[in-house]
């Protein structure tokens, strides 16, 4: 197994569902794809591909919200990242990745937590993080985060 040789297949077998694909550097490739995707995309990289999965990380990014989650080939060297990208105009919600891999469950709860993605299917999205009290739909990973505590002393907006 090659990086080319996964890229390729990675493209001709979800060629309706990749948007974008970045070759970033001998050890790191980006592939965009569409939110519908993640669950197919992800299970194929991970049980037939064989690819560790490392962690997904999730930003604000204006005019979207977008998810990356990080997978490792080992053997090579190599780190694929799929992106998803999802409207904020639209509800901010995309399949879970948890009922695929259990390695998933807590980043999701975390992400759900702390941007208010929701993950359809996850199996518990209690709090992991926030302290109980924490108000439901304040997210304070958000670029719209306002402090909600008036006595709360933060150093870092949160």
């Amino acid at each position: 197994m090659t990086k080319t040789s996964i890229i390729k297949d990675l493209c001709e077998r979800f060629s309706s569902d990749i948007i974008d694909v970045f070759d970033k550097s001998s050890k790191r490739v980006y592939m965009e794809i569409k939110p519908e995707s993640i669950v197919k995309v992800a299970k194929y990289i991970f049980k037939d591909l064989g690819a560790r999965f490392n962690i997904a990380s999730g930003l604000d990014a204006r005019d979207h919200m977008e998810i990356l989650y990080h997978f490792t080939f080992e053997e090579i060297n190599l780190i694929i990242s799929l992106r998803v990208k999802l409207e904020k105009s639209k509800k901010l919600e995309i399949d879970s990745l948890a009922n695929t891999f259990e390695a998933a469950n807590w980043i999701e709860r975390e992400i759900h937590e702390l941007l208010g993605i929701n993950f359809k299917g996850h199996p518990d999205l209690r709090k992991l993080l926030l302290p109980d009290e924490w108000p439901e739909g304040v997210y304070p990973l958000r670029r719209d985060y306002k402090e909600w505590d008036k006595k709360a002393i933060r150093d870092r907006g949160v």
